[in-house]
């Protein structure tokens, strides 16, 4: 299995559920994969936000090895889940998407439709996130096993 967690310039969100979802996949030995990207190109090469490196440590994860990747169209054929934070990542990544197989990879990381608030712009929402973020991998790693 290989998953790709997205979200707009892959500092915040997506960084947080890579690093987490890599976390418990190696304390289950499970051998799967995680990346994640963004769908803007601002920030690649650079390291995760501070504030998502800080709350990922809280926790007892670290991210601050991981770099910024943009999105490109390989990475249909390398993954086999994409995983985006919001409806406009997910609007993105399909427009990229050649054939209906590539567009049902992509889904939505929460359920229900709802979507990962991006906490760039407000230092109080990174905690809520990261705990949002935490309990949808727990989730997932359920669901596909």
């Amino acid at each position: 299995m290989k998953i790709l967690m997205v979200c707009l310039g892959n500092i915040c969100r997506s960084p947080l559920a890579e690093g987490v979802m890599r976390h418990l996949i190696n304390e289950e030995r499970l051998g799967w994969e995680v990346a994640s990207a963004g769908t803007g190109d601002w920030h690649v090469n650079q390291p995760a936000d501070r504030r998502s490196i800080a709350v990922a440590k809280n926790f007892g994860y670290d991210i601050s090895k991981q770099r910024a990747k943009h999105f490109n169209k390989q990475m249909f054929d390398e993954f086999d889940s994409i995983l985006v934070m919001d409806r406009n990542n997910l609007k993105d990544v399909q427009r990229l998407a050649t054939s209906e197989e590539q567009r049902k990879k992509v889904k939505l990381f929460l359920t229900d439709e709802n979507e990962v608030t991006d906490p760039y712009f407000d230092s109080n929402l990174f905690e809520p996130v990261f705990l949002e973020i935490e309990a949808r991998c727990k989730q997932l790693i359920e669901e596909l096993r």
